[in-house]
């Protein structure tokens, strides 16, 4: 049976958190594979150099160094266009600014926003979405 996400992409500069959130989307059991990064300008510039990938979502970290996760966004959205809103986007931060959420869902991609950790709960919340985007 095919898993209803083939392509999961992370961002977050915390590496105990990438490693917590991939062992969480593999015990789901609704992912295929997820591709992690530090830092979100080379997630940028690894899907600007492979615009075949079909990213089914990214999660998102807001406060990250060198580029942070709403600077990824305009930054993806006006250097890939619309290759790049094809993904849903899902921001996952530790922040409780209502600030932070309504400036997150201000862009189109942005289908939800999640207080960390991912849960497998969120995971089917993101899956859900999936389907019905």
């Amino acid at each position: 049976m095919t898993k209803p996400i083939q392509l999961a992409v992370l961002i977050d500069d915390e590496k105990i958190d990438q490693r917590q959130y991939q062992r969480i989307m593999n015990k789901s059991g609704l992912v295929e594979e997820v591709l992690g990064f530090t830092y979100a300008d080379e997630a940028l510039e690894h899907l600007k150099a492979n615009p075949q990938l079909e990213v089914d979502v990214i999660l998102l970290d807001i406060n990250m160094p060198r580029m942070d996760g709403f600077q990824f966004l305009e930054a993806a959205s006006r250097e890939i266009g619309e290759g790049f809103a094809k993904s849903v986007v899902v921001m996952i931060t530790t922040s409780l600014n209502p600030e932070d959420k309504a400036r997150a869902m201000r862009f189109d991609v942005v289908k939800d926003f999640l207080n960390k950790p991912l849960t497998v709960e969120h995971v089917k919340q993101i899956a859900a979405l999936i389907a019905s985007h």
